[in-house]
């Protein structure tokens, strides 16, 4: 008979399973505290996805999650950065991004939870949230008049899903309550709810089946709308800048000059690492969340501070400064003993000094605190830039190409001998002359030296550490670097065994790593190879460990090694 069937199962219904009194109210709390939760998720999602269809429509940089992921960035300390790099390398920005976006998730099943709880607590968190992100998208530097619009619109919109999908979630719970379908404790901390007559209970479960497709209708639409409107802003964000195909399309002028690559330069090892490293496969270490788009033909620089004369320059008007090409390698300060945060490459450039040369720079200035267009600043020894002697660059080209935009695009400095925090700023749009007592940049307040010279080392490519090798005749090869100086040796010692002088490629210049190999005859069992190097003032290499900061790491780098 139909009396007899039972009522379609909803969140509310109790288990057909035994359970206890006890265990009731818990599993029905649980069950509302979910669709609460997903609620508050539904609605952090609006909140992103206006947020991101407002800076694409007026303000670039106003996006919220991008802002707060950059204030993580300013604000984390020398200890996490080190970790940070050690664990996830190249794909620290994501980590990052994952992180901030399950610290979101959290936060978002929380304020529907709340919501639901002890209205209007939820909304309010929702609203402290989006104070806090605008707060994060108008400091930060170079920030645009319209910037905080974004996370005004996205906070309103985000509040107001919110409401509606928690007030239709507590009409759902109060039918559910009235139809006599759920008799046990409500999920606020209220008295147990007695069963009702069946009229009233044929009503309650009508008006609950109504509330419930409600509440799913608009949790569906709001998603949807959030995932179409949020990537598709996103996309659309980078398609119409398009300064990828900018790039494509940049024809520069030849080089007045290029680099000559002796015979010898270039050892053809197998795991040794190359030469030049291509683009792809240079690192990349910096504070920039998203990849800042920069147009050639809107690019300025400005050099100003302690000089005789303002100047700022024009893509076009550095360029026509004439372009030579010039061998480097960089160097990471984070490149602990043995890393592979450094790279060498082909870069075409203009001095720096001929362009400071335009400004004047006065005498009692010693420093260049250079800037990039995201705000981050290097403090760089005026007298590197300006040595006849020294290579200091302001690159446009990297590898026969135009810089690609991760490494700084349209513009960058290339300082051979000092580590990349100090004078490697990408998408740079300023140098300021000045001093440094006077002025310091991003990285001193936190931790590390305001001048630092890369340290002579060396490294070990191969043989590797999680692959043995088989006994006889065996090649241990790597590089070593002494930017500015030159290597005159590299030295590898098997075990307890004398120091042999390792075979070196022919150098290209004293600012570029050169190759090293040792022929070695290899005997079954585990062995410690190290390595150390020697420079052209007679330095060798400081065996003692040293951790990155405060100005980079020493040490000998020692590897096992198996053999077969």
């Amino acid at each position: 008979m139909e009396h007899d069937q039972q009522p379609a199962h909803d969140p509310g219904t109790a288990d057909a399973r035994p359970t206890s009194a006890a265990d009731r109210p818990r599993r029905s709390r649980l069950r509302w505290w979910s669709l609460a939760s997903l609620a508050g998720i539904v609605s952090a999602g609006v909140f992103l996805a206006a947020a991101e269809l407002m800076a694409f429509l007026v303000a670039r940089d106003g996006s919220p999650i991008l802002a707060v992921g950059a204030f993580v960035i300013d604000i984390v300390p020398q200890w996490a950065k080190e970790l940070a790099i050690e664990l996830f390398g190249a794909n620290d920005k994501l980590a990052l991004l994952g992180g901030l976006g399950l610290a979101v998730l959290v936060a978002a099943c929380i304020s529907g939870i709340l919501q639901f709880v002890r209205p209007p607590l939820g909304a309010v968190a929702l609203g402290v949230a989006g104070a806090l992100s605008l707060a994060a998208v108008v400091t930060r530097t170079g920030a645009t008049p319209f910037a905080w619009l974004p996370p005004l619109v996205g906070t309103l919109a985000g509040i107001a899903v919110l409401h509606l999908l928690v007030r239709r979630l507590r009409r759902w719970h109060d039918a559910v309550a009235v139809g006599g379908v759920e008799t046990h404790a409500d999920p606020r901390g209220d008295a147990p709810t007695p069963p009702n007559p069946a009229a009233q209970a044929e009503r309650g479960r009508a008006a609950a089946s109504v509330d419930r497709r409600g509440f799913f209708v608009l949790a569906g639409i709001a998603a949807a709308s959030a995932l179409v409107v949020g990537v598709g802003s996103r996309v659309a964000g980078a398609a119409t800048s398009s300064i990828a195909a900018i790039r494509k399309a940049l024809k520069l002028p030849a080089p007045n000059s290029t680099v000559t690559i002796p015979d010898g330069a270039a050892l053809d090892i197998p795991g040794l690492t190359p030469l030049y490293t291509p683009n792809e496969d240079f690192y990349r270490v910096d504070t920039a969340l998203t990849v800042p788009s920069v147009d050639p033909s809107t690019w300025r620089l400005v050099i100003d501070g302690m000089v005789g004369e303002r100047v700022e320059l024009t893509f076009d008007d550095l360029v026509a400064m004439g372009l030579d090409e010039y061998s480097i390698t960089l160097t990471c300060v984070s490149n602990e003993v043995g890393g592979d945060l450094l790279g060498t490459a082909k870069w075409l450039g203009v001095p720096v000094r001929d362009v400071l040369a335009k400004a004047a720079p006065s005498a009692d200035a010693d420093m260049v605190l250079s800037r990039s267009v995201d705000g981050f600043t290097a403090s760089t020894p005026l007298s590197s830039l300006t040595d006849d002697g020294l290579d200091a660059i302001l690159a446009v080209a990297m590898n026969g190409e135009p810089l690609p935009l991760e490494h700084g695009f349209p513009v960058r400095m290339v300082v051979p001998g000092l580590y990349g925090y100090v004078s490697a700023t990408k998408w740079l749009s300023e140098l300021k002359v000045t001093r440094f007592d006077a002025d310091e940049a991003y990285w001193t307040p936190r931790g590390y030296s305001a001048e630092a010279p890369i340290k002579l080392s060396s490294r070990i490519d191969t043989p590797r550490l999680d692959k043995a090798v088989d006994a006889g005749t065996t090649v241990i090869a790597g590089v070593a670097w002494a930017q500015t100086v030159g290597i005159e040796r590299v030295e590898v010692k098997i075990d307890d065994a004398d120091w042999q002088q390792a075979t070196l490629s022919k150098p290209v210049n004293a600012d570029t790593w050169v190759q090293w190999f040792l022929e070695w005859e290899a005997t079954s069992g585990t062995h410690n190879v190290t390595v150390r190097a020697a420079d052209r003032d007679g330095n060798l290499q400081v065996e003692e460990r040293a951790p990155i900061a405060p100005d980079g790491s020493t040490g000998w780098q020692r590897r096992l090694v198996r053999v077969s």
